[in-house]
């Protein structure tokens, strides 16, 4: 699978929308049959576009907790352990890196004391500085519009255009840019297992 066709884009509009959604009703919208829209969600989730289907949950209704945008600045050790850290915590709803390497969090923080349980959840040396906004609402609204499809080379990262190869290793799908970035990942691959052995 090198590049989505419109038939694509709508499955994926369709899914966003409720993904839930029956195959039949898909079928009906893009003018597939239903064997034929289950295929092609199967190809995208080979493929990495669809990475799981879940549940989208208004947290609001289930607990308390004060929403809060939380922006924080990593420590020198960079933004990996400190959003590791964040992720595994129940109150975070939303992360996000900015280009500077800083944590944008959207978070229900219960007790409405943000500074205690931020305490309780991150070593203090992990963040640099951190500022917090209350927040009156929230929204999340994801769009597939502007979007263009693009694979990326699992050996050097590039773009996978229609140059580029496929290959099935180990039962994982992988896309490569060239059949020189192919070769050097499967010679890569097969060190790594022999070594493993």
């Amino acid at each position: 699978m090198r590049d989505l066709d419109d038939t694509d884009m709508e499955i994926l509009r369709l899914l966003l929308a409720d993904a839930r959604r029956p195959y039949s009703e898909i079928a009906e919208a893009v003018g597939l049959s239903a064997p034929a829209v289950s295929d092609r969600v199967a190809r995208l989730e080979e493929a990495g576009v669809i990475n799981r289907f879940t549940v989208d949950i208004d947290r609001s209704q289930l607990r308390s907790g004060i929403p809060v945008l939380l922006t924080l600045e990593p420590a020198a050790g960079g933004p990996d352990p400190l959003r590791s850290t964040l992720l595994e915590t129940d109150a975070v709803e939303h992360l996000f890196t900015t280009a500077e390497a800083d944590l944008v969090v959207f978070a229900r923080v219960p007790d409405n004391d943000v500074a205690d349980w931020l305490a309780d959840t991150v070593d203090g040396d992990a963040y640099a500085d951190f500022e917090v906004e209350l927040l009156a609402g929230a929204a999340w609204s994801p769009d597939l519009g502007g979007t263009e499809f693009a694979l990326s080379c699992a050996q050097c990262g590039n773009t996978v255009d229609s140059e580029g190869t496929a290959a099935r290793i180990d039962g994982s799908l992988y896309q490569f840019c060239c059949p020189s970035c192919e070769a050097r990942f499967s010679e890569k691959y097969e060190e790594l297992q022999e070594g493993a052995d």
